[in-house]
């Protein structure tokens, strides 16, 4: 994402233009976006026009428009995002108050006006603006007859290909079918990941099975590597690192993803530091769980008491319509800096972020124990009776 312009006052209101240049930035803009803001972008409108003839035709002309934004849809597989909104600017070809929807697209530049920037967003900006945050990691998750071919960029897991392909049992005394359809199975996964994996971005591709597939595979591919001269493969084999995983599906990435050998690889990365303190919090809950709070009342509270060392929240919840829920989102997350904790903003759309999703979306490891919420409550209802 470059930033082209920021303009804010000192109560935090202003204009910010930006241009994306990557398909992960039309995510953060998406994550920028909030209904009620003004979206000022170039697009293309179809006017209808009368000659000196009296016939009536219709063009499509492109346009710069300033929309107040009422829905915004966005389009993970494809990366595109689509805004509706009212027009509130003088426009020769559009009426004041019509609606009209801008497709932003990467390489188009957009101006974005807010009544607030708060902290999230304005942080969001400076991540997006980054050139380190970048699609660094690429992982085949995969078992017999089944692999994903994902790219893990700091806000997103994206599946790029999905290879299926129904492999034969084992006969006795007859395994030929079942080694020629693992076979064709093994050269899809590799045209697979010579198409979606740019090797010049990417640091570490994840190999990921249960069982000997991973090896097998590997072995195979690196095999037709030196018998065809394949020399993207063969210069990037050092990036090829094989872990376990529980099938070939997508979720199992995760697991993948905690693998020590692979936290230690991709320590750099955002993606691997999600994975570990999710992974963290979990362990808490399991020995000390006084120390490990979820849920917003819950993780409100222990805040409250000076308590949370790390606070894991989804991004999802600072999309909220409701502004009042938002702010209480920010407010959490400002104080939990003031009082020298850490916080990790998890992307809804990566695995991590999927499964603290089901979590509340909130949660928080304690720099010490706080009694249960629900025990004081308990407690207050009996004092009262």
């Amino acid at each position: 994402m470059k930033l082209v312009r920021k303009d804010l006052e000192k109560d935090n209101a202003g204009q910010v233009t930006l241009i994306p240049e990557e398909p992960e930035d039309m995510w953060h803009t998406y994550n920028l976006l909030q209904v009620g803001d003004s979206l000022r972008a170039s697009t293309i409108r179809k006017v209808q026009t009368e000659s000196s003839t009296g016939s009536v035709g219709s063009n499509r002309i492109r346009t710069t428009l300033t929309l107040c934004v009422e829905t915004i849809d966005f389009d993970s597989q494809a990366c595109q995002l689509r805004v509706k909104g009212t027009n509130i600017q003088e426009n020769e070809y559009v009426k004041m108050g019509a609606y009209h929807t801008i497709e932003l697209e990467p390489n188009r530049q957009f101006t974005l006006a807010k009544k607030q920037w708060d902290s999230v967003v304005l942080e969001r900006i400076e991540q997006a603006c980054d050139p380190a945050w970048s699609a660094d990691v690429a992982a085949v998750v995969m078992q017999e007859g089944l692999a994903h071919v994902c790219l893990v960029t700091p806000s997103m897991t994206l599946t790029r290909a999905k290879v299926e392909l129904n492999i034969p049992r084992k006969r006795k005394g007859n395994c030929s079918q079942h080694d020629r359809a693992l076979e064709r199975f093994y050269e899809q996964v590799v045209q697979a990941i010579q198409r979606h994996i740019n090797f010049e971005v990417v640091k570490c591709v994840l190999v990921a099975s249960p069982g000997f597939v991973r090896e097998q595979f590997c072995d195979y591919m690196f095999q037709q590597a030196v018998k065809t001269d394949n020399k993207l493969l063969l210069e990037n084999r050092s990036k090829f690192l094989q872990v376990h995983s529980s099938s070939g599906h997508k979720y199992a990435l995760k697991e993948a993803l905690c693998d020590p050998a692979v936290t230690s690889r991709l320590s750099d990365t955002k993606a691997a530091g999600e994975v570990k303190a999710l992974d963290d919090f979990y362990k808490m809950l399991q020995h000390e769980p006084d120390r490990a709070f979820y849920g917003l009342k819950h993780v409100e509270k222990a805040n409250e008491a000076m308590a949370i060392d790390t606070l894991l929240i989804s991004d999802e919840l600072f999309r909220h319509q409701d502004v009042a829920t938002r702010a209480r989102y920010v407010k959490l997350v400002d104080s939990v800096r003031e009082n020298m904790g850490t916080v990790r903003i998890f992307s809804s759309l990566h695995v991590s972020g999927e499964q603290l999703g089901q979590l509340t979306g909130v949660a928080a490891i304690l720099r010490f124990p706080v009694a249960e919420l629900s025990d004081q409550e308990g407690e207050s209802s009996s004092e009262e009776d």
